[in-house]
């Protein structure tokens, strides 16, 4: 299947239209993250076919020249965000691999697809966007990766992400749950909590290819 097939009952919906139009008006009043043509982004790096892991962000960074349509991305000239130079510590911690190059693509080209809540953002106001109906599209392809697939990897950092496990059939899939990555809470459990060995791991006990994630 692929996403179009995925996604074409709420994209065709009454809700959908109304999401898209409220989307149109904020990117034409106001300045958004990310640019228009990246706000799928990680759906279109990512075929629902391919998709092995799935990492759920709340919504966009809201500085200038961050966002790129990939959850905990930044584009390559742009100094990591606090979270994303955490997830790069614990990946040193856990696998002994030192990463610098701060833009995702290359996880998601091997299936791990990186999903924001929310998928757009008014410049310099987080979580800003969070009323504007984006939830109920991305909750719906949460559920469908659960209903349609079989053995893929959910990580939910963080208390908001891991209301998302109500979405998804843990009797085939496998949740992998800690805090979340930023500075605020990733003493609490997020170092040390190893989440790229155990995605590994699980993925080679269903004998299935590995991310390399450096």
């Amino acid at each position: 299947m692929t996403w179009s097939e995925v996604l074409e009952p709420i994209k065709n919906s009454e809700y959908f239209i109304t999401l898209w139009a409220k989307v149109n008006r904020e990117y034409k009043e106001r300045q958004c993250f990310p640019p228009k043509n990246k706000i799928f982004r990680a759906l279109e790096l990512t075929s629902f076919e391919e998709v092995e892991v799935v990492i759920i962000g709340q919504d966009p960074y809201h500085n200038d020249g961050q966002a790129n349509g990939l959850c905990f991305s930044v584009s390559e000239g742009v100094p990591a965000p606090p979270s994303l130079k955490n997830i790069f510590k614990e990946l040193q911690e856990d696998l002994h691999i030192s990463r610098t190059q701060k833009e995702l693509d290359d996880w998601a080209g091997q299936g791990v697809l990186l999903l924001n809540a929310t998928l757009t953002v008014q410049a310099h106001q987080p979580n800003s966007h969070k009323d504007l109906g984006w939830e109920s599209f991305t909750d719906y392809i949460i559920q469908q990766i659960s209903e349609k697939k079989e053995n893929v990897v959910f990580v939910l950092w963080g208390a908001f992400a891991q209301k998302k496990a109500a979405l998804i059939d843990d009797s085939k899939h496998y949740i992998l749950t800690s805090s979340h990555p930023s500075p605020f809470s990733v003493y609490r459990g997020f170092f040390g909590s190893k989440p790229f060995s155990k995605i590994n791991e699980y993925l080679r006990s269903k004998h299935k290819k590995t991310i390399v994630w450096g």
